[in-house]
């Protein structure tokens, strides 16, 4: 505007940088058009081409009105964008009324909501963004990006109480605003104003090693593997020097010397890891461990020392082993998607990496190469791997207009497929988030053992204190004999392998299941589907196909080509479902439409059409009846069709019945299978719940083998059944489709959503998801979770056994150190050894 307003080639030239919005010459620009403006008010005539006027007062007012926009341009220029999410939108046009409604507030620049992301992106000030989103009836909740909040890798971690002290110790620090630890993932997030390499520094100073998540820690970890392994074989050969020196010639101090040394080289990890414990004010078998053995070398047990030290150092390295292979059953979801992607530039193909690709990108994939990002057919036919996303051993074929998705291998044929979806937002890269997230939550049984187990260390270490120091003030005995047995008490009582006992097997099943297409959201999801005694299926869509199909055809008047003929042609126009079976059915048979015109749709009865000169209609019996058109002769049929759960298709004429069609929804081919899957593994009580009348209802109940129907339900109805069946008291599972089923998913005790591959919302909403849109997977996930909670049951009471055992022993003085370090590192060792079966558990 302000180019129009001044004339001058000269101020034009200084104007323009207004347009292009560059804040440096902004700045400077209201007194360029205040100049200009002065200057031409002065040469103005009849004619000037300032805004058009011919009046200096119009003049003068247009420029001044300039001068008042460029404020507001250079405010422009500091306009803040910033993400929300936003739940409650069941359709792309909820996504268009939150854009009209923020678009009219006058502190926003831009508003943009992608449906499918559930994402709302504004650019300019927020201040009544949430409020007006509230009014037009949605949640939303901004989405931080905190810069300062980082995720590490952290290894060396063998149960929750190190877990526990790495976050004790950072959370002391200044610079560290806040600071979680999962055991279970090996992930440690921090918010901190300090370097990334002084939070690595932290926690190498308490015997850990952090990486920052972004880099490859492959080749450190097989490193760090190689460096402890190597520091216990040393150790062991001093240990084993000294043993062979006190049943030689070797000076005694000499012994004592290679015993000394294994303890610091195995000890000083454990004896540094807990300084830093004891200094958070944590309790953990760092310092357990470390009190023991610098107690055996003040009573002279130099062997005792050493050999707890060494055996505790091996037992800590093979748990680290096996938990890091726990770890990664996840991790390795990650390596599914190519870093790269080729991408069609005009006639040429472009690599580059995935996340710099944008939606609406042409991506091209060759035949045996894995797809890079979720995206839609525009060109080729292929067969798609879908198992690392559902699971699905058998190649699905993909042509143009379907969906693929990222991490899925290209089986045949070459494609070309527009991205639309960037590399955060992929399925896959849902998936991975969501279980990795589920992975971090406790199950209440974990919780519970955790709590015990923060008030169990503390009561032993003062039990074990008490045993050192009451017996002998009593006179039962000499002070080296109970500051033995107290110290073998300190050992026996770190309650590693229990608090290890849940959280390695609740990682190991929710691995498990992911890789088999089944998405469990938490150890809670995980127990919960264990304990279950009855599961509610939706009919439509679930148990069948939702889709209609040519269930029977009876020809009275013509042949049976004739009549599917007429029916084609009748509803070849039709948009009802019912009628495109027809048309589909008619299609695959190779059956001709006739010539026909005059077509008119009847709504709720049928369709009506001239062929060859005669009226023909298709519609329901209501059709039939209006028209006084006799149905006598089929009364019977008719009722047995019905009886059957089927609708009923007449084809006739004014004066006659043609033929009649039947059309049904049919069973899904995988449905009996799975519920026969279901009773296998011990859910005897399976019930049917739909909307349809009682025939229909009784018709899929009998082909499915359903234990219990309702039916003729409303949404509401739905939430009814599954409250009746709780009060009965059964532990109820509810299976839909995720947005449909809402009220009874979220009634149930477990809600679980099918194809969750194809459906955001079912990702977001269920408890678990079958990422495939079939039930096939479902008896493998109740058969993993019966199997998780016998292994959880398992592990809490070897570890109980163990220690109790172990408790027995030390007071008539049979369990030396050494013993009991083994016991308690080799009962976590086998725990977790246990819960890696979960790993190999098959359908």
């Amino acid at each position: 505007m302000a180019d129009k307003c001044c004339s001058s080639s000269q101020t034009k030239n200084l104007a323009k940088p207004c347009c292009h919005t560059q804040f440096e010459e902004m700045t400077t620009q209201v007194s360029e058009i205040d100049s200009c403006c002065s200057s031409e008010e002065k040469a103005i005539d009849e004619e000037d081409e300032c805004c058009g006027h011919t009046k200096d007062q119009e003049t003068t007012a247009c420029c001044s009105s300039e001068i008042e926009e460029v404020p507001s341009m250079i405010t422009n220029v500091h306009a803040e964008r910033k993400e929300f999410r936003i739940y409650g939108m069941d359709c792309p046009s909820c996504a268009l009324t939150i854009e009209k409604g923020l678009s009219g507030l006058k502190e926003v620049q831009e508003a943009k909501v992608n449906y499918s992301t559930a994402k709302l992106q504004v650019l300019g000030s927020f201040n009544q963004v949430e409020e007006t989103v509230q009014k037009l009836g949605f949640t939303v909740e901004p989405l931080h990006q905190n810069e300062k909040l980082r995720t590490y890798l952290v290894e060396g971690m063998d149960c929750g109480s190190c877990a526990q002290s790495i976050e004790n110790h950072l959370n002391n620090i200044p610079a560290v605003n806040s600071a979680s630890v999962s055991f279970s993932t090996g992930k440690m997030k921090v918010e901190h104003e300090n370097s990334v390499a002084d939070i690595v520094s932290e926690i190498s100073k308490i015997g850990y090693h952090a990486s920052l998540l972004e880099n490859n820690t492959d080749s450190k970890q097989a490193m760090k593997s190689k460096g402890e392994f190597g520091s216990i074989t040393i150790s062991g050969i001093f240990i084993v020097m000294g043993f062979i020196g006190t049943h030689t010639v070797l000076p005694p101090f000499l012994t004592t010397i290679f015993y000394a040394l294994a303890i610091v080289i195995s000890g000083y990890k454990p004896v540094k890891s807990a300084y830093f414990a004891v200094k958070s004010r944590s309790l953990d078998m760092n310092v357990l461990m470390s009190t023991a053995v610098i107690g055996a070398a003040m009573i002279g047990e130099w062997f005792e020392g050493a050999t707890v030290v060494w055996l505790f150092a091996l037992g800590t390295a093979l748990q680290n082993l096996s938990m890091e292979r726990t770890r990664k059953s996840i991790r390795g979801l990650m390596d599914l998607s190519p870093s790269e992607a080729w991408i069609k530039v005009g006639s040429e193909l472009v690599k580059k990496p995935v996340d710099q690709v944008s939606i609406g990108d042409i991506i091209v994939v060759k035949p045996g190469d894995r797809i890079p990002l979720d995206g839609e057919m525009l060109q080729g036919e292929t067969s798609v791997n879908q198992a690392p996303i559902t699971g699905e051993s058998i190649p699905i074929d993909k042509t143009v207009g379907d969906t693929v998705y990222a991490g899925t291998i290209n089986e045949s044929g070459s494609i070309e497929v527009k991205v639309t979806k960037v590399i955060e937002d992929t399925t896959i890269s849902k998936i991975i988030h969501l279980v990795e997230e589920a992975q971090e939550q406790r199950a209440p049984t974990q919780a519970f053992i955790d709590k015990f187990a923060s008030i169990y260390t503390p009561v032993v270490f003062a039990v074990a204190l008490a045993v050192i120091v009451l017996p002998p003030l009593a006179g039962m005995g000499s002070w080296s004999e109970w500051v033995y047995k107290g110290l073998a008490l300190l050992v026996v009582a770190c309650p590693c392998a229990l608090v290890i006992s849940t959280p390695v097997a609740i990682v190991s099943a929710i691995g498990n299941a992911a890789k088999h297409g089944v998405l469990i959201k938490g150890g809670t999801f995980l127990e919960k589907a264990g304990a279950l005694k009855a599961i509610a299926f939706d009919k439509t869509g679930t148990l069948t196909e939702g889709k209609p199909q040519v269930g029977g055809i009876s020809a009275y008047t013509a042949t049976r080509e004739e009549l599917l003929s007429i029916a084609y042609t009748l509803e070849d126009y039709s948009t009802h479902p019912i009628g495109r079976a027809i048309v589909h059915y008619a299609k695959e048979n190779g059956i001709q439409t006739k010539k026909g015109e005059q077509f008119k749709n009847i709504v709720g009865k049928g369709v009506q059409a001239t062929i060859d000169g005669k009226v023909y209609y298709a519609g329901n019996t209501k059709l039939f009846e209006e028209r006084n058109i006799s149905l006598d002769s089929v009364k019977n049929e008719l009722e047995e069709i019905q009886i059957q759960g089927k609708t009923v298709v007449i084809i006739g004429t004014e004066t006659e019945i043609v033929g009649v069609i039947s059309v049904a929804d049919t069973i899904r081919k995988a449905t009996i299978n799975a519920l026969n899957g279901l009773k296998n593994v011990g859910i005897n009580h399976v019930v049917m719940l739909t909307g349809d009348n009682e025939g229909t209802a009784k018709r899929i109940s009998k082909e499915a083998n359903v234990s219990r129907y309702f039916a003729e339900l409303m949404p509401e109805d739905k939430v009814d059944a599954i409250k009746q069946l709780q009060e009965e008291g059964y532990k109820v599972a509810m299976v839909g489709d995720g947005i449909n089923d809402a009220p009874a998913l979220a009634t149930s005790d477990l809600g679980i959503a099918m194809g969750g591959a194809g459906t955001d919302t079912a990702m977001e909403t269920a408890d678990i998801v079958l990422m495939a849109d079939n039930l096939e997977k479902l008896p493998h996930t109740i058969k993993l979770s019966r199997k998780a909670l016998a292994i959880i049951k398992q592990n809490i009471w070897f570890s109980l056994i163990v220690k109790f055992v172990a408790l027995v022993f030390i007071f008539p003085g049979w369990l030396t150190l050494w013993m009991a370090v083994l016991s308690d590192t080799g009962a976590a060792v086998l725990v977790i050894l246990n819960a890696l079966r979960l790993l190999r558990v098959e359908e």
